[in-house]
């Protein structure tokens, strides 16, 4: 009797170490994401603004879509586990596009790739911190021209998870060459510049491409959080349940031990 309560004690301590590390987890998960969510509002302000600055340099004629040819696809997949089939979900949007190029953010979802025998021809961490996703980005586009530069791609996709209405969207978007029809429309006459226009707006669009690897890393960051969250809530209740079934063995045998002793006592054994 005294063994086996020894094991339920040693065993509703185990569970109630675990809610706490998971209470923690949920609790880090929540921050991060409401910290990716408060800094995505400044990324999509600048992208807009800058935006607004090409469509002012081209004036009211905006050049054609630019022609289809060599796809690359940036995927934003999980960096750490607990986020349930966060990476699946990504890497399963793209199951159409073997043929094309692929550049993968996050290290539990390269594992996840790996495994599917989808290698990607260039990969990295995600940053445990948002503070960390400017230099990411800056990363990624040194990369996307590189490919570019030698004719691997000729056109990017940015594929990502987005947090709408309490669950994840996958998300695709282009990404480069810049859709520059689909800039604000503007009346006004074109601003006199110091520069040749063409290479005013390479420069402008660089910094949009930057802002919207920006936004895209943001959005995929908060949601991998919030499915932390959730997955974190499950386990949570999980062990909540748990804890309740054993707190009760754990009374229960003490009760019998408390009942068996007074036995004892009252037939002179003891």
């Amino acid at each position: 009797m005294t063994e086996r309560l020894a094991d339920i004690t040693a065993r509703v301590e185990s569970i109630s170490a675990l809610g706490s590390v998971v209470n923690a987890m949920k609790g880090i998960a929540a921050a991060r994401a409401r910290m990716a969510r408060t800094q995505l509002g400044a990324v999509e302000a600048y992208a807009a603004t800058v935006a607004a600055a090409m469509a002012s340099v081209l004036g009211p004629t905006h050049p054609a879509p630019p022609m289809q040819g060599k796809t690359g696809i940036l995927l934003f997949c999980a960096e750490q586990g607990f986020a349930g089939a966060f990476s699946e979900r990504v890497l399963d949007s793209v199951a159409q596009d073997p043929a094309a190029a692929f550049f993968l953010i996050g290290t539990r979802g390269l594992s996840v790739a790996t495994a599917r025998g989808t290698l990607p021809g260039w990969h990295a961490a995600m940053p445990s911190h948002t503070r960390g996703i400017p230099k990411l980005a800056d990363q990624i586009t040194k990369a996307i021209f590189a490919a570019v530069s030698v004719g691997q791609i000729d056109r990017l996709d940015v594929v990502f998870t987005g947090w709408q209405s309490g669950r994840g969207v996958v998300q695709r978007a282009a990404l480069f060459p810049l859709d520059l029809s689909d800039l604000p429309k503007t009346t006004h006459e074109r601003p006199l510049t110091q520069l040749p226009t063409a290479a005013l707006i390479d420069a402008l669009g660089a910094d949009y491409v930057h802002a919207l690897v920006c936004k895209a890393a943001l959005n995929a960051f908060a949601a991998e959080n919030e499915a932390r969250i959730e997955a974190m809530t499950a386990a949570g209740s999980q062990i909540a349940r748990e804890l309740k079934h054993f707190q009760a063995t754990l009374q229960r045998v003490r009760q019998e031990a408390i009942t068996a002793e007074i036995i004892e006592l009252g037939t002179g054994v003891a």
